[in-house]
């Protein structure tokens, strides 16, 4: 793969691009509802979360900037431990983590297209829309490298309007006195804001996916790094803006009776009928973004594994087209893996299993898990004075598995947590059995 044709502005537009665009339209009603519609707690707890992107990004640029290896995570965990482990990553990203986000957010676009059209969508139809957004975003992103780039800068920039239209519409046109209903002590002892944790950290994920092209960046030991640690900030900036500024303007009881329904009501209050249709386009193209960001990340997976031996029929999947400069066996995986995971989506949101959260959340706090073992493994590097910044080698790390372990927790209160930690367990442990298997071959 020599198509060296991601820039830093594309790479942080990767980054921007995937955390926001999805997670902040569709989660901002269950953010209140875990906090009982207490506006103050919500932005602490974003900020809280925010300690797991922030120091997350800057532990893994340490990483990042030793090394050009392809596979983002995969690359990284070979580099500081060994292959079982390596390939116990790439079979959670590969058959968990990437699919599961892929496949809620798909479903999200079916719902906002549903609204912009002005359909009285079922459940089913928006599952189907989902499929095809699946279909669409796979096919660009196998043909087309460059393509897939070019429309992720787009949508990141295009992502922005709607979010900086309601925050500022709230902010200057909202009741203020919202932000005081609720005690704050009350609130902050009552500890169901813990719950608010989850779906925030569904809003903040997908940081990681740029890793995942690091070797398709130009000079990525420099740019690379530096992305992981701007992203970060200029999204915290932006959600807290947006969650204030449409808590204020509609309300959070509004918000929480409306759910995702709550984007269309504001739209249409600043613009009318006709202006909230291009608002909610926006919307449509910002989550359509996330898919393609995700994509990005997915199509390059099986192939990661493939070219270390880490994936069954690795001659197959590592394979590499001369005219595209992509990995299309690897992309046609993993769209089968995405669609999968559409399916399961559907079941257990129709037979209400998941209750007031998803699929993708249980995966998310387990990636945080993982992430723990990188960011030991920098903190090795400090302590053996590898790095010689006390802040990058130390205070860095530490506050990174302090905020990983906040968002584990935090995903505790869901109900199904465990028996899904057991599915994200027996993935991990096939793959490291898998690697472990392709190591006695090798020797």
């Amino acid at each position: 793969m020599k198509n060296k044709g991601y820039g830093l502005f594309t790479t942080i537009a990767m980054i921007v691009g995937v955390v926001i665009g999805s997670g902040i339209f569709f989660k901002s009603d269950n953010i209140l509802v875990a906090t009982g519609g207490n506006i103050g707690i919500g932005v602490i707890v974003f900020c809280i979360a925010a300690i797991a992107i922030i120091f997350g990004g800057l532990t893994i640029g340490e990483l990042a900037s030793r090394t050009t290896e392809p596979g983002g995570v995969i690359a990284y965990a070979e580099m500081c431990w060994n292959k079982r482990i390596a390939c116990a990553f790439g079979w959670f990203m590969t058959f968990l983590y990437y699919p599961t986000l892929i496949a809620v957010v798909a479903y999200v676009a079916g719902i906002y297209l549903c609204m912009l059209f002005g359909i009285n969508g079922s459940f089913e139809l928006q599952i189907l829309i989902g499929f095809i957004v699946i279909i669409s975003v796979f096919f660009i992103n196998a043909i087309s490298a460059k393509l897939g780039g070019i429309f992720q800068s787009a949508s990141t920039i295009i992502k922005l309007i709607p979010l900086a239209i309601i925050a500022f519409a709230g902010l200057a046109f909202g009741n203020v006195d919202v932000l005081t209903l609720g005690s704050m002590s009350e609130g902050i002892n009552s500890t169901g804001w813990i719950t608010a944790i989850a779906p925030i950290a569904f809003s903040f994920d997908g940081w990681t996916v740029s890793t995942s092209i690091g070797h398709e960046v130009k000079n990525s030991k420099k740019n690379l790094p530096r992305a992981l640690i701007i992203s970060p900030i200029l999204i915290l900036i932006i959600y807290i803006l947006y969650f204030v500024g449409i808590s204020i303007y509609l309300g959070p009881e509004t918000i929480m009776k409306l759910g995702d329904e709550h984007v269309y009501l504001a739209a249409r209050n600043i613009f009318g009928h006709f202006g909230s249709k291009i608002l909610i386009t926006f919307v449509v193209v910002s989550i359509i973004g996330t898919v393609n960001g995700l994509t990005l990340g997915m199509i390059r997976q099986p192939y990661s594994l493939a070219i270390r031996g880490m994936f069954p029929c690795k001659d197959k999947i590592s394979k590499v087209d001369k005219k595209l400069y992509m990995p299309v066996n690897s992309a046609i995986v993993g769209f089968f893996i995405s669609i999968f995971w559409l399916a399961v989506h559907y079941i257990t949101t129709k037979s209400s299993i998941m209750g007031n959260s998803d699929i993708s959340e249980i995966s998310v706090a387990m990636s945080y898990l993982l992430y723990i073992i990188l960011y030991v493994k920098v903190l090795k590097f400090g302590i053996n004075k590898e790095i010689k910044s006390i802040f990058r080698g130390i205070i860095t790390p530490v506050l990174a598995i302090i905020g990983a372990l906040i968002i584990v927790v935090g995903s505790m209160s869901n109900n199904l947590f465990w028996v899904f930690m057991i599915i994200c367990l027996s993935i991990l442990c096939s793959g490291f059995v898998f690697g472990k298997r392709q190591e006695k071959l090798i020797k």
